[in-house]
């Protein structure tokens, strides 16, 4: 029998309206930033790591791959308009942000998804 998508994924997710999104930026080995979106910051990075299926083909083969930062944003809306402005950033700017903690009006809360 055919395992679910969830089960192949590791994605259990369920669309609510009330789950927050998270804007993160992860460092790989070779010193890049890559940024993404999420309503479970754990369950990506364990997707981007290999532990489970679905992680970006950017970041395959890159491990070690780090949090450097972690924001939680309203709804998935602000939260795709927030991965485009800083993938449009460059890298001292990203620097900036990893290193104040702080993006807009946003405080960084990477602590709470770190191994």
């Amino acid at each position: 029998m055919a395992q679910s998508i969830t089960a192949k994924t590791g994605n259990t997710h369920q669309p609510n309206l009330n789950t927050p999104w998270y804007l993160y930026m992860v460092e790989n080995k070779l010193g890049q930033i890559y940024t993404g979106i999420t309503t479970d910051p754990k369950r990506r990075i364990s997707q981007h790591r290999g532990v489970l299926k679905g992680g970006a083909k950017a970041l395959k083969g890159k491990s070690p791959l780090i949090f450097r930062a972690v924001f939680e944003v309203a709804d998935k809306a602000q939260a795709a308009k927030l991965e485009y402005a800083v993938k449009q950033m460059s890298r001292a700017q990203k620097n900036s942000i990893i290193q104040k903690k702080q993006l807009n009006d946003l405080s960084c809360i990477k602590s709470a998804f770190e191994d």
